[in-house]
């Protein structure tokens, strides 16, 4: 039997697991992994992200475009971003700037256009708000896996899947670099 498997990553919730492990994810050894366990024939892995724009850091930003490239043309990602909305905030000190950059809409419209072309969904997001979606999943006969991290998912979204995967205590090779600081002199 074929298993066609569709991963929905939230990269500011591979972010959080990445800065809790210490170590960046080695994403080729992740999705060979996920093919693996979930004994999938195919597998299609979609990547959300909202990126700074160039003059609203102090540092380089370019390398963020680069890694996009990477993921759609070396591990055959489809790659979903968009610029951090910046928002003017009145406070008590004056005028601050917000950055927001949430992808759970595009997260859920590619879950549902998509929806007929994968047997299983993996989620990687801890966020409650896709309890809906994954009950929308199951009136479609669809299974639905999440992997988060202990400290960064929701009780609802850890139970109301067909299964939860604490990527913390994931014992396969799947890790890469360890963080670095900007300040540590790292590149």
């Amino acid at each position: 039997m074929t298993k066609r498997l569709a991963v929905f990553m939230d990269a500011s919730n591979l972010w959080a697991v990445q800065k809790a492990k210490g170590r960046m994810f080695d994403l080729a050894k992740l999705k060979k992994y996920l093919i693996e366990t979930h004994e999938a024939s195919s597998i299609k892995i979609y990547y959300y992200d909202a990126y700074p724009l160039p003059a609203t850091r102090d540092h380089d930003v370019s390398g963020k475009h680069r890694f996009y490239v990477y993921l759609e043309k070396a591990l055959k990602f489809i790659v979903r971003k968009k610029p951090l909305k910046q928002i003017r905030v009145e406070t008590a000190c004056g005028i601050a700037i917000e950055e927001k950059g949430n992808m759970d809409v595009e997260l859920s419209i590619d879950v549902v256009n998509q929806i007929k072309h994968y047997d299983e969904a993996i989620f990687f997001t801890g966020d409650s708000d896709f309890l809906a979606l994954i009950r929308f999943m199951h009136s479609r006969k669809k299974k639905v896996y999440v992997y988060s991290s202990r400290n960064n998912i929701s009780i609802e979204l850890r139970t109301g899947g067909d299964g939860y995967r604490d990527i913390l205590k994931i014992t396969e090779d799947i890790w890469g670099a360890e963080l670095r600081s900007k300040g540590s002199g790292a590149s």
